[in-house]
């Protein structure tokens, strides 16, 4: 999952959120670092990447993909799976898409300290709307270029949209049943 779904996932309270993005930008044991609301969200967000990365369902969406892209589809279908969500927001929540992304994007900008990477794109994700574009499935292609950039082996994920494209039928189709489980674990508070 990516960000649009973690935060979704995460829960409604700014601690809640922002947890659910440090979860990619914090690294190793928490021991009190973060207040206990953000560091209960570093940690749901931990068990939603553990339970997705070993989910039938997600490993099958895994295996549509050609074998020398297997190393890459896990990036790809985090990314999609956000586009899905996004397209088809109204299937899992009764808040509109757009208030949604604006309650967070507040939410950072009145966050003084936000933990190294993320404090350098938050203003970014905020002006270009990062979570509100996964929408449109064209904008991956630019995310996907962004990513390859910072991958020591940016080739792993050329044509990789071509292949979304190909496959969006089944793993859309993937994400419409998986999804619905990802939520009901996240309820529960993994």
């Amino acid at each position: 999952m990516n960000y649009l779904a973690h935060l979704h996932l995460g829960g409604p309270r700014p601690a809640d959120m922002l947890g659910s993005l440090y979860g990619d930008f914090v690294k190793g044991p928490l021991q009190g670092r973060w207040p206990t609301g953000i560091e209960a969200g570093i940690r749901l967000h931990r068990q939603i990447d553990a339970y997705t990365d070993s989910h039938p369902l997600v490993l099958q969406a895994k295996a549509r993909f050609p074998a020398q892209r297997r190393r890459y589809a896990g990036i790809l279908l985090d990314l999609f799976f956000d586009h899905c969500l996004a397209a088809n927001w109204e299937d899992y929540s009764s808040e509109p898409l757009d208030h949604f992304t604006r309650r967070a994007y507040r939410v950072l900008e009145n966050e003084p300290e936000l933990p190294g990477k993320l404090a350098m794109i938050a203003p970014r994700m905020a002006a270009q709307d990062w979570l509100g574009s996964y929408r449109e499935f064209a904008v991956l292609e630019q995310v996907l270029a962004g990513m390859s950039r910072r991958l020591s082996r940016p080739e792993g994920l050329a044509g990789g949209l071509a292949e979304l494209e190909q496959l969006y039928e089944p793993l859309l189709e993937d994400f419409r049943i998986f999804y619905p489980q990802l939520q009901d674990f996240a309820r529960r508070g993994a």
